[in-house]
């Protein structure tokens, strides 16, 4: 990039403030065109029927796999999603979440023990550490690095795209749809299209880097003054997205305070278990 394609100062700034509120900037530091992307993301949930390039898909994946894998275990597979009927499904499953079935790509993201487990067969060794937490782990990770991965890459090509974590609400019914082998699970989906013009989409304001950056230790002091100021933020970007929850607060209480709140995933560690993930 020359220096005269480079963004101007006043975008650095109006990117951070987006992101913080205005009463949260953090220093503005150097700055590219890839950071305007990342701090540009934004979920959106309604899209065009319009498709996408030829290609994209492919290009999105080569993204994926080039991001950091632990060990280069690669322990993550992804499951393009077309057929209608099976979109349906997947979107009963995410509680009506009715972009699922509006995006031109939807994508499942797996952790994929499967095809080592595999190998190890073909190959005529055994992975003792496969059943293991540890393992399980580092394909969940494997696979989310990879699909922010894409996210980006999509988000860079003028895209746009939502997680889906709720597919968490019933792996076990995911996996029969898509005919997942014993050591994969869905662990989450991703819409990708062009969003529809009057879809309501902005930057969301996170936590003031001071609430979750730390120095030398982990330092409490003042966290709820900054939460309550966050709060105020966050009532402000409800209120204009007609949002119920308005505060920071008040969604962290919905979220993990009553079971119900978790639709169904506190059953997780069972589910897991019976899709071939030991979990020992």
């Amino acid at each position: 990039m020359t220096d005269t394609a480079r963004p101007t100062a006043g975008a650095k700034t109006d990117a951070l403030k987006l992101r913080y509120g205005p009463s949260a900037m953090p220093a503005a530091g150097p700055w590219n065109a890839t950071l305007d992307v990342l701090l540009g993301h934004r979920s959106v949930r309604g899209y065009t029927s319009e498709p996408v390039p030829a290609g994209t898909l492919e290009t999105l994946i080569a993204a994926a796999q080039s991001a950091a894998t632990s060990s280069n275990l690669q322990t993550w597979s992804v499951l393009s999603v077309n057929d209608a009927a099976k979109r349906k499904v997947l979107m009963e499953v995410a509680n009506n979440q009715k972009h699922i079935t509006e995006s031109p790509i939807f994508l499942c993201w797996l952790a994929d023990l499967s095809r080592n487990g595999r190998m190890a067969e073909q190959e005529g060794f055994t992975l003792e550490g496969l059943p293991y937490i540890e393992t399980f782990l580092v394909a969940a990770i494997d696979a989310a690095l990879a699909a922010q991965n894409a996210v980006v890459a999509a988000e860079s090509l003028g895209l746009h795209t939502v997680y889906i974590g709720a597919l968490r609400n019933d792996p076990e019914r995911v996996a029969k749809l898509l005919e997942l082998p014993p050591g994969v699970v869905c662990v989450f989906g991703l819409c990708v299209g062009h969003a529809r013009a009057e879809t309501k989409s902005e930057v969301k304001p996170r936590l003031p880097q001071s609430a979750i950056l730390f120095h030398e230790r982990y330092d409490t002091s003042g966290e709820a003054e900054k939460r309550r100021a966050y709060d105020a933020e966050m009532t402000a970007f409800s209120k204009r997205h007609e949002m119920s929850q308005y505060t920071w607060t008040e969604r962290v209480k919905s979220r993990l305070g009553p079971l119900k709140g978790m639709s169904g995933r506190h059953k997780l560690k069972a589910a897991l278990r019976s899709l071939g993930f030991p979990l020992s």
